[in-house]
């Protein structure tokens, strides 16, 4: 969800920034923009930034597991094929 004091501010910066004869409308205008930064941010695809910091930590520990996973499977690789070179050579 976005916080609404988040999309006030954004509101107040483009009123703020506008010409002087626009910013004579008012808080009208002010709130238009308001209620249209929240209708259009609404359809956005957004996650919160506490939602993308917790899969962010899951990212983590999934891509530290893969690299434990590799490097173990890579010592069993090494380790059968020391065992294979050991059977080939006792035959």
């Amino acid at each position: 969800m976005l916080d609404p004091k988040k999309i006030e501010q954004i509101a107040r910066q483009i009123h703020n920034s506008m010409p002087k004869g626009v910013k004579e409308f008012g808080d009208d205008v002010e709130k238009k923009l308001r209620t249209v930064l929240q209708s259009q941010l609404s359809k956005l695809d957004l996650v919160n930034r506490e939602e993308f910091d917790v899969q962010t930590q899951v990212l983590l520990r999934t891509r530290e597991k893969l690299v434990a996973m590799e490097q173990r499977l890579s010592e069993l690789e090494a380790r059968l094929e020391s065992s294979d070179q050991k059977t080939q050579q006792a035959e």
